[in-house]
């Protein structure tokens, strides 16, 4: 005979990719109508080298490296992007009322559950604005809405350890 079916109760299900949302340096409002977050992801380079009469080739970590990040919205009258976008083109431009404290942010990525309750939180560092789309095409035949977007470069992240998923009462 074989043994009776068991249910493993510590398992979790996964959390939805569509339950999210972004927060622009301390504020405690989010970036409004943000839709796409691009993957998070790090890579390290691989150092090989060989010691002495050793054969074996080992492999040591080297420099890590943080793709960007790129947010996507429907256009609205919210102008974060833009204003984010604009203070590199002024800084560029060399304007005297350009400031570097206005072209790099801290980003905060916070996963929701399906309660939306906050469950995961990511801390990007020292992000800003490499690329800048106000308008997508536009197509007169099409339903779409119009899209805006901003490729973030960034310095790192982190998870958060204070954001953990809530406890059932």
């Amino acid at each position: 005979m074989s043994k009776p079916f068991s249910v493993n109760v510590s398992r979790f299900d996964p959390y939805k990719s569509y339950r999210f949302l972004v927060y622009f340096g301390t504020t405690t409002t989010p970036v409004a109508g943000v839709s796409k977050v691009t993957a998070m992801k790090r890579s390290s380079d691989v150092i090989e080298y060989k010691s002495g009469g050793d054969l074996i080739i080992r492999k040591g970590l080297g420099r890590t490296k943080y793709e960007p990040v790129t947010l996507e919205r429907g256009v609205t009258q919210d102008t974060d992007f833009m204003d984010w976008a604009n203070s590199a083109q002024v800084l560029d431009q060399g304007s005297p009322s350009a400031s570097l404290a206005n072209l790099r942010r801290e980003l905060r990525i916070t996963l929701l559950n399906e309660g939306g309750q906050p469950v995961h939180q990511y801390l990007v560092h020292r992000c800003w604005v490499s690329e800048f789309q106000a308008l997508g095409d536009l197509d007169a035949g099409a339903s779409a809405i119009a899209i805006e977007h901003i490729k973030i470069e960034n310095e790192g992240w982190e998870h958060d350890p204070s954001v953990t998923e809530p406890k059932e009462t």
